[in-house]
């Protein structure tokens, strides 16, 4: 339940300094069993069941007067004592009108009438929904948990040529890491072997290995391959990037949604609005009613008190807000705050950068073209040596393609041509390697359409002759266009947005079936076209990299990054991180963000419904305070089961 009233009593106590606690440090004490958490409500509820027993089916003599008040006070202590306490220090902080206060106020009048099974029933059954809801926060947080920290405990460090085991969270920045084969990385640090392949798919998604050199930074959850490598630490464990997202998502319901903040603001009414109700329900029959009982009516006065705690409510919103958070993680998406749970499930448009987002961002020698008169290997080999000169993702789109470069080839005089490409001289001849443009400038003739190519396109000269061309494209992943599919079928308009060249812009939202796309953009040209969008009062999720779109990701509704874990501006602008660049899961996030709204209302209305009738049962004398157990506590659970039940869905289906 929600700290700003319902705080777990076995549980560390409220800071009544700040009520306003999210679900993140809620019941936060992994250490505790379900043995240890449930064991104050078995005991009241073992000594409750014996007092019920003794008092309507045994009957003897002795269990009357004082015996009967010592067995039914026993049996409320466990259960009562610490709310009671947590009433007391809600008080002394300037807050009268808790949860806490309403519940001890309603027990210890129970009491005070002589209706002892009653008073203990209500304490036991607040403290078990309590538990209960711990339960359901432990599990969201156990699937945040288990999905983001994915480093190791313990870490191997050499210093003077030998090999120390420590716990990650001892090791200090400039400390090395011996890391072997199949062990994944602790601590995000700098490679200072001369190679190493990694395996990122748990920070990006990509199966492929990555191959890392001298000085390249390697992160938190990396596995290494193939030899014995050494890393130096660069950032402490609590510092890691995996760390700060770890820390984002805990601390995302920090992040209220619009519901949730109403409620809050509604229970702080609503609460003393209701105890004032009740104790006008004790007194004011006295002046109207010509038999008044004070002990009835101040009977029907707890039995409102119970009804009307707001338990229900303060509960079952913000943990319907944690479940969805939690259910995003189990599926590899992070929300930063209940909130964008809220802007999700209401978006009409989303629109999508496409390298990163809908490709791999990787390129892939696509196809080859080598005139008959040259040697397509020969060739090969001379591009490969030349591009090697540049750090262009497209000169290792070439080595990756043509393998190992040939040291002995008599290269020389390698230099950059700026807009145009490469030179060089290859066994005394001169070598070109760029665009078409490149031909022209040097006055080689070539029989090629331009216009025709919807790739990248690397033309190439030898011995002052046309040598042919190769394309290199960037790959379109594999559920692309599983995820336009997804998106169309939820009723979402599609805008692809790129800075990449139109022709191929266009080749990639007709083989994904995308309607509005545009290409040739500069980031302003992005951002007026959300603007436009926008412009229809229409909402607007943009998925990107978060770093160079941040403009268009701040004039967004909700900014979606792709693979977040590679970059910290990613981490700061977005709003929800899909960790395994699955285009796919921007759907799935939108399924969630529907059905975690959905419960929410469902609960709203539930709970709503069953304390207004029953509230008016109980002010007609009708109903007991067992009915009111039912409609605070069981109303409670019930929500609670509802709140829990979205991280048992399944949001891959169409």
């Amino acid at each position: 339940m929600s700290k700003e009233c319902c705080s777990h009593p076995n549980t560390e106590p409220a800071n009544h300094h700040d009520h306003d606690h999210s679900y993140g440090h809620t019941h936060d004490s992994a250490d505790q069993s379900i043995f240890q958490m449930f064991l104050p409500a078995g005991i009241s509820f073992i000594l409750l069941m014996t007092g019920i027993f003794l008092d309507y089916y045994v009957k003897p003599e002795w269990f009357s007067g004082w015996v009967r008040f010592i067995l039914y006070l026993v049996a409320y202590i466990p259960v009562g004592v610490p709310v009671l306490k947590e009433a007391v220090e809600s008080i002394r902080f300037g807050d009268f009108f808790s949860e806490f206060f309403l519940m001890s106020l309603a027990t210890l009048g129970a009491f005070g009438i002589g209706e002892f099974p009653e008073g203990v029933a209500v304490m036991l059954f607040y403290s078990i929904g309590e538990n209960f809801q711990s339960l359901a926060v432990q599990r969201a947080k156990k699937n945040i948990k288990t999905l983001l920290d994915q480093r190791p405990d313990e870490i191997i460090i050499l210093k003077e040529n030998k090999t120390f085991k420590i716990k990650a969270e001892e090791a200090e920045i400039g400390d090395i890491i011996q890391l072997k084969p199949g062990e994944k990385l602790a601590l995000d640090g700098e490679l200072i072997s001369e190679k190493a392949s990694f395996n990122t798919s748990a920070l990006t998604g990509e199966s492929t290995p990555d191959t890392k050199k001298k000085g390249d930074e390697i992160l938190a959850g990396m596995i290494n391959l193939n030899s014995v490598s050494e890393i130096v630490i660069l950032r402490k464990f609590k510092d890691s990037k995996l760390s700060r997202i770890l820390e984002l998502v805990q601390n995302a319901t920090t992040q209220k949604a619009q519901t949730e903040l109403f409620i809050r603001k509604f229970a702080k009414i609503y609460t003393p609005i209701v105890t004032f109700l009740a104790l006008g329900i004790a007194l004011i029959p006295y002046f109207i009613v010509e038999n008044y009982d004070f002990k009835d009516w101040l009977y029907r006065a707890l039995v409102f008190l119970v009804i009307s705690c707001p338990c229900a409510l303060v509960i079952s919103i913000p943990l319907g807000y944690f479940g969805g958070i939690g259910a995003g993680s189990k599926n590899g998406i992070l929300f930063k705050g209940g909130n964008f749970l809220d802007i999700l499930s209401t978006v009409q448009n989303v629109v999508m950068d496409k390298t990163g987002t809908l490709t791999e961002g990787v390129f892939k020698v696509k196809d080859i073209k080598i005139e008959p008169e040259f040697n397509q290997s020969e060739i090969l080999k001379y591009l490969n040596f030349v591009e090697s000169k540049s750090t262009h993702p497209i000169a290792m789109a070439i080595h990756e393609f043509a393998g190992e470069i040939d040291h002995t080839l008599n290269i020389e005089n390698v230099e950059e041509v700026p807009g145009y490409g490469l030179k060089a001289e290859v066994n005394g001849n001169v070598f070109l390697a760029g665009n078409f443009k490149l031909m022209k400038k040097f006055g080689l003739e070539y029989h090629v359409d331009e216009t025709k190519f919807h790739e990248t396109v690397i033309a190439i000269a030898y011995q002052n002759k046309f040598a042919g061309y190769i394309t290199i494209a960037d790959k379109i992943k594999s559920d692309a266009q599983e995820a336009v599919s997804k998106l169309k079928n939820l009723g979402i308009k599609i805008t692809m947005l790129s800075g990449d060249k139109s022709s191929v812009v266009q080749e990639i939202a007709k083989n994904l079936n995308i309607d509005n796309a545009f290409g040739d953009l500069l980031p302003e040209d992005k951002v007026n076209s959300v603007k436009n969008i926008k412009s229809k009062n229409e909402s607007v999720a943009f998925v990107g990299d978060g770093l160079n779109d941040a403009p268009v990701i701040a004039l967004s509704d909700v900014g979606i990054a792709m693979g977040g874990l590679g970059s910290d501006a990613t981490i700061e602008t977005a709003d929800v991180i899909i960790q395994d660049d699955k285009p796919s899961k921007i759907a799935t996030a939108i399924k969630i963000g529907k059905e975690t709204k959905k419960i929410v209302w469902q609960n709203i209305i539930l709970a709503f419904g069953v304390k207004a009738i029953v509230l008016i049962l109980g002010a007609g004398g009708i109903a007991t305070m067992w009915e009111a157990v039912f409609a605070d506590v069981g109303v409670a659970l019930l929500a609670i089961l509802n709140a829990v039940r979205i991280q048992n869905m399944n949001f891959h289906q169409n």
